[in-house]
């Protein structure tokens, strides 16, 4: 093994998670894309909100379909090739957007935007796992998890300015553009495995085998299906993410702007200001989880027990002093919350891909990836059906019973994802 080889193998893999990253970038982006252009939409294509809200739950519905797939697919035909051939389909969904000219071609073409983004996360969780050290996974998820909160900032600001300046046509029209540039990139520069590249794997320069070398598994695809279902240990996580993300995705990006605006009566944009703190508790709360599972701690199960616990207090202070926090109070208590409850799912991929052998890491994170858009799908409607519930007030609110209520339910929530965090396997190996 040469000393240049190694070089190039621990240089060479931060280009690649940079190409990754922006792609990673882009699924946020869409994903919120369609909150600061949904009133021209309406506008233009003359349709209703109903319709609107079910063009962008198309998105959610496509990206769900495609995980089990998403896994099977980065450990047969390669992530690269896949992530490849799916943001070609994003680019040509994103462009087709932009120049749809009735509601029914913007359908398909968010569609497309939804089929190709779905391949971005599983297959750069693939890569990284080849190209970083087990001790330095952590670390990157949670970077990752950092330009995911930065697509959700250029998801609302940044789309706002251009759609200013260029109109939102163009905009996605661009961003098709951006995403097809990312496609030639990532085609040119990443490889799945140092090895693609003549150079040593990344566990040969760590030496972790007796034999100095890492023998690869031959796993058949359903075989790593059954491996997955059949581990004890996988269904406390894939239980943990159900009710973490139903909470986040249910109160954090949907009902939560209500909430503050008819439970603090602020302005809309002062309440989007403190739901600002979403985006930047992941931006900075990712990269945080991984360091202090990777290097303070050395455990994943600590972790999710800690932000867990916290999660289930910032939910039962909600529920027992109702409109009872200061502005300053709130900002911290987002950010808390987006931390504990949206930051920290970097550990759920992390325990995950390391259950498993890596042959099979596409499958596993493929998997347990459809428990949070399934928490989403569930507890999205269902928080909408407690406010249902409770006659509004008089200015056309939800009633403070219908959010005590629901915080109720999301603290039974909170309990539940807690609990499974006490059965979760440790799986740091130093």
């Amino acid at each position: 093994m040469q000393t240049s080889d190694v070089r190039n193998v621990l240089s060479y893999r931060f280009i690649i998670f940079a190409i990754l990253a922006v792609a990673y970038l882009l699924v946020y982006f869409h994903r919120l894309s369609l909150s600061v252009v949904a009133d021209a939409l309406v506008k233009e294509f003359q349709t209703s909100a109903s319709v609107m809200g079910l063009l962008g739950s198309v998105y959610f519905y496509c990206y769900a379909v495609m995980q089990l797939p998403a896994g099977l697919l980065s450990d047969s035909i390669g992530p690269r090739k896949s992530v490849t051939v799916f943001l070609l389909i994003a680019s040509a969904g994103s462009i087709l957007f932009g120049l749809s000219p009735s509601i029914h071609v913007a359908f398909a073409g968010r569609i497309l935007v939804g089929f190709g983004v779905s391949m971005a996360f599983i297959p750069t969780i693939k890569i990284l796992s080849q190209w970083f050290r087990p001790n330095e996974f952590a670390f990157m998820a949670g970077i990752l998890q950092a330009v995911g909160g930065a697509g959700v900032l250029a998801a609302t600001w940044l789309l706002a300015i251009m759609t200013v300046r260029f109109g939102w046509r163009l905009s996605f029209e661009l961003i098709g553009i951006v995403t097809l540039i990312v496609v030639v990139l990532n085609w040119l520069i990443v490889r799945d495995k140092p090895q693609d590249k003549g150079w040593p794997s990344i566990l040969d320069i760590d030496n972790r085998e007796k034999s100095g070398s890492y023998v690869v598994q031959e796993i058949p695809l359903w075989e790593g299906v059954k491996r997955v279902v059949s581990e004890p240990y996988f269904w406390p996580v894939a239980i943990w993410f159900f009710f973490d993300c139903g909470i986040f995705f249910g109160f954090g990006a949907l009902w939560s702007g209500p909430y503050l605006i008819h439970t603090y009566d602020i302005s809309r944009e002062e309440a989007g200001r403190i739901l600002s703190m979403l985006a930047w508790g992941m931006i900075i709360g990712g990269p945080l989880v991984g360091i202090l599972s990777d290097r303070l701690l050395k455990s994943r199960k600590t972790p999710f027990i800690i932000c867990t616990m916290i999660l289930v207090n910032i939910i039962l202070m909600m529920y027992m002093f109702p409109g009872g926090f200061s502005t300053p109070a709130l900002y911290a208590l987002f950010f808390a919350f987006s931390v504990c409850s949206s930051a920290i799912v970097v550990m759920a991929f992390t325990t995950t891909k390391e259950m498993f052998p890596v042959e099979i890491a596409g499958t596993s994170v493929g998997m347990v990836n459809l428990f949070p858009f399934l928490g989403g799908a569930v507890f999205m409607p269902l928080l909408g059906r407690i406010l249902d519930a409770y006659p509004k007030t008089a200015a056309g609110g939800y009633a403070p019973e219908g959010y005590s209520a629901m915080l109720f339910v999301l603290f039974l929530s909170a309990l539940a994802a807690f609990i499974a965090t006490l059965f979760m396997k440790e799986t740091f190996k130093g």
